[in-house]
């Protein structure tokens, strides 16, 4: 699989890595057995990064991780983990005990001495501005508790504020077919600033894998059930921001563009992989075959200009109004 250069952690990795909080909560169930099975498909398909953070399963998803890896012990693999979301968001509390006690937990959780990549997990906006949180990454940093940082955010001005200090590695963004904002600034802006992009929500929390009706219902347990309005955190990790049933149908006529022999969800894969500025796209995945399918992606040929042009007139059409000054 191609591989590209993360940011100011200069190290490379899968463009199509593997998001894996389904493999801790919030999407159903998934079984232990079932959890190592998709990890196994992804790193036999190329994938060489993985994604998660230490509120998925309270850590569950972390410690699927560190078994995997602990049972396949050749394998080369950069994890990013993400901290800040077990507690109370209140930006005191972003403080340097805090961070050695919450990595100290991450790194007993995935098996590591030094955490490949630590991001703020979407914290308080002010956080992005403190210096001594940037200080207080810095000293993680040189006790190697972590080799580098980054942040996730939920704003385009929050990754802009996180892109100009200059120990940020990358930032965590979502970037899909229906929330194309950060085209505007954010991925120009990390280009220049040597930064790494890692766009999560790819699949706009499935809608874009063209898989779902009107009628279409999820376990109580998914966000896709109990965070529709934003009732347990940001609406716009939910189906992007997107009303549901405004999304099925932008979806529908996404999926009657993709190219023939190529799934929807493949092609909302390759349109984020396109995109100058991109580093790795993180689609999750509850099974093996999926993960097979997400990561097949990568080689695929560019999508035309033509069916660029589509995909953007679905988004003016039915969905800019509703997102793109938002987030």
């Amino acid at each position: 699989m191609e591989t590209r250069i993360l940011g100011r952690t200069g190290r490379a990795v899968s463009v199509v890595g593997l998001g894996t909080w389904q493999l801790g909560a919030d999407w159903g169930e998934v079984d232990e057995p079932a959890a190592l099975a998709v990890l196994d498909a992804a790193a036999g398909s190329g994938v060489t990064f993985l994604d998660t953070a230490d509120v998925y399963g309270d850590g569950r998803s972390e410690r699927l991780i560190g078994q995997f890896l602990a049972s396949n012990p050749g394998l080369t693999m950069t994890v990013a983990t993400k901290m800040g979301r077990r507690v109370p968001q209140d930006p005191a509390a972003y403080t340097l005990a805090n961070f050695r006690a919450w990595t100290d937990r991450s790194r007993a959780n995935l098996g590591m001495d030094t955490l490949d990549l630590v991001q703020l997990h979407c914290p308080p906006t002010p956080v992005y501005s403190l210096g001594a949180v940037y200080d207080a990454l810095d000293t993680l940093v040189a006790e190697k508790r972590i080799a580098a940082y980054g942040v996730s955010v939920e704003t385009c001005a929050e990754a802009l504020t996180a892109i100009a200090r200059p120990g940020t590695a990358s930032v965590q963004i979502i970037l899909n077919a229906f929330r194309r904002k950060p085209l505007d600034q954010v991925l120009p802006a990390a280009q220049a600033a040597g930064v790494g992009i890692i766009a999560r929500v790819p699949l706009a929390s499935g809608l874009l894998s063209g898989r779902y009706s009107h009628d279409t219902s999820f376990d109580a347990s998914d966000h896709r059930s109990y965070n529709r309005h934003g009732e347990a955190f940001d609406v716009g990790e939910t189906f992007s921001g997107v009303d549901f049933d405004t999304g099925v149908d932008a979806a529908r006529e996404f999926a009657a563009l993709a190219p023939a022999g190529v799934t929807p969800a493949q092609t909302a894969l390759r349109w984020v992989i396109q995109q100058p500025g991109v580093t790795t796209v993180i689609p999750g995945a509850r099974n093996p075959q999926q993960a097979r399918q997400n990561s097949a992606a990568a080689g695929l040929p560019p999508l035309s200009a033509t069916e660029l042009r589509a995909i953007e007139d679905i988004y003016d059409r039915r969905i800019r109004a509703l997102v793109h000054d938002r987030w």
